[in-house]
């Protein structure tokens, strides 16, 4: 018996299972797998567009598409300013390793101290974006993208070029870093210029990187081109020119325009000091201002052919017609003085021209009605907005209203004083003598089509001045200087006293000259002014005239215009 009661129960007996128990543990097993096919269909038929988008938020982006900028040209198609490729490299710092060899290497990478950089670095560490650099060259950005930094990005952009450099800085402008335009005609023309960027559906992984580019949502449109008026190897040659002779003369500035006397096309602008619109590292704000444009002026003496007009206009004078300037001073309304250089004694209104009598002009204006050059100066666009050039900051100029005027006041107008303009509107106005009195406005813009101007004199009237102004460049005019060997010149010298604090200075004067070229068949107009000329020599014809001569010269060089006297081309070229 006892060893009945040490023998141990049989296992099967100890472990045998209900068959109620089982059933419910296979019944719950059961029930579980139909929840979770239930809920594989549920995610799979009826919550699948909130998961695809889930999913696609994820890993789908939608990336902009840059547009490059249009190209501005000059008249031949050479290239003024283009849109190169360029990537601006961008971080998510928290993306970013936090290692200092990582961190160094992609420093060293961007040529920055590391240093500086894991101290920038660490200032965003809480932010999600960060520029690491901007607009930089594609081998150097590929260099620093193939390190595979995690939280290290690349943006495709475009940069602004200048091909020119400095030689036409102010008329083209500059863009920003983000390519919109600020100054000169990338800023008037922005819009125009500015493309429209496209889109494109991508696919990315968890890191944003690009696994595949799945299709185009809207391609990018380019911005408009630019068609300028401009000749470049003129461009390149005047501005030459300029500079060199501002630095002659130790002056403050300088500006010349050359623009086409058929068409009033402007052919060449430029300006100095200038600056390099590639590199504006160390750039003067000065040298931003296209002067020619935005620079008003007294004119001085260039004024007076425009003036002729008025009084060969009236019937009183003629080319022939004497007047005696003697003694080579008169005073009016009992207080101003006006004085020439000289006592010129007996002056044709050719003479008066040839010799730049004050005087002379003097008399021919109180001869005349009280608004005659006023009006005549009116219809040649003086003190008015430049028409078609749309040039931000733009001078109008000031032509102060005739009523009331004294004749100290009448006078002056006539030989360049108490009125501004720019160098463009004096170009654009000797239009009218070049066109049978027709004046032209000027334009920046390559013209498609013959342009329809203003008469404002008659033919015989323009003719009769042109040639007036021809006796100024011969030996013994005030612009001899300005002669063109193998071709007849016409122009106007002019020496304006600069505005000061307290008036007129007595040591500070503007060097005028407008010269028009061949005087037979003209084709170039050219206005030049020098700023404050501090050499020894400081008069129109001293400083600008011989600009004039040198440009000119290349300029109907170079347009294949045909001399007026082949022998003395000959010679001049030896």
């Amino acid at each position: 018996m006892s060893q009945r009661r040490n023998q141990a129960p049989s296992s099967s007996t100890h472990h045998a299972m209900s068959p109620w128990r089982f059933r419910f543990i296979v019944l719950l097993i059961l029930m579980a797998l139909v929840v979770l096919a239930g809920r594989i269909v549920y995610l799979q038929v009826v919550d699948q567009p909130f998961l695809k988008g889930q999913g696609d938020a994820r890993t789908l982006r939608v990336e902009t598409i840059d547009a490059h900028r249009g190209m501005i040209t000059d008249r031949d198609g050479e290239p003024l300013a283009v849109s190169t490729p360029v990537v601006t490299l961008w971080a998510n710092p928290q993306e970013l390793p936090t290692d200092k060899a990582t961190l160094t290497q992609l420093a060293q990478a961007l040529g920055e101290r590391p240093a500086d950089f894991i101290s920038r670095v660490d200032n965003y560490r809480n932010k999600s974006f960060m520029y690491l650099k901007r607009q930089v060259t594609p081998e150097p950005a590929q260099s620093v993208l193939d390190l595979q930094i995690t939280g290290v990005y690349g943006q495709h952009e475009y940069k602004r070029y200048y091909p020119t450099g400095e030689v036409m800085a102010q008329l083209l402008g500059v863009t920003n870093i983000d390519d919109k335009g600020q100054e000169g005609l990338e800023l008037a023309y922005n819009d125009y210029l500015t493309g429209t960027p496209g889109k494109r559906r991508v696919l990315k992984d968890r890191k944003g990187r690009l696994v595949r580019d799945l299709h185009l949502i809207r391609d990018a449109e380019p911005g408009g081109n630019m068609q300028l008026s401009i000749n470049l190897r003129l461009q390149y040659m005047a501005y030459r020119e300029l500079k060199a002779a501002v630095a002659e003369h130790h002056a403050d500035a300088g500006t010349l325009v050359m623009i086409d006397a058929r068409n009033g096309e402007v052919l060449a602008m430029a300006n100095a000091p200038s600056f390099n619109p590639n590199n504006r590292a160390n750039l003067d704000p000065a040298g931003l201002r296209n002067r020619a444009i935005t620079d008003a002026f007294e004119p001085g003496s260039v004024m007076k052919p425009l003036a002729m007009c008025a009084g060969l206009a009236s019937g009183k004078f003629t080319p022939d017609t004497v007047i005696d300037t003697s003694p080579g001073w008169m005073v009016l309304d009992h207080r101003y003085t006006i004085k020439d250089s000289l006592d010129f004694g007996k002056l044709t209104m050719t003479g008066i021209i040839t010799k730049s009598s004050n005087i002379g002009m003097t008399h021919m204006a109180l001869a005349l009605p009280d608004a005659a050059v006023w009006n005549m100066y009116n219809a040649m666009g003086l003190g008015q907005p430049p028409e078609q050039i749309n040039f931000p900051g733009e001078g109008d100029g000031s032509l102060p209203s005739p009523f009331s005027w004294s004749k100290a006041k009448r006078a002056t107008l006539a030989y360049g004083y108490g009125l501004s303009a720019s160098a463009l509107q004096i170009a654009a106005a000797y239009t009218a003598i070049t066109n049978d009195g027709e004046r032209i406005p000027a334009t920046l813009f390559k013209r498609r089509d013959p342009v329809k101007g203003k008469q404002v004199v008659s033919a015989k009237i323009a003719h009769q001045v042109l040639k007036m102004m021809e006796t100024v460049v011969e030996p013994g005019g005030s612009g001899h200087r300005a002669a063109v060997n193998g071709y007849r010149v016409a122009g106007k010298t002019g020496t304006v006293r600069k505005v000061g604090a307290e008036g007129y200075q007595r040591k500070a004067y503007r060097a005028n000259f407008v010269g028009i070229a061949p005087a037979s068949n003209p084709r170039i107009i050219t206005m030049i002014s020098i700023d404050n000329p501090k050499g020894k020599e400081f008069y129109g014809g001293q400083v600008a005239a011989p600009i004039f001569a040198r440009v000119a010269g290349k300029a109907l060089r170079l347009l294949d215009v045909p001399p007026d006297d082949p022998h003395d081309t000959a010679e001049a070229t030896r």
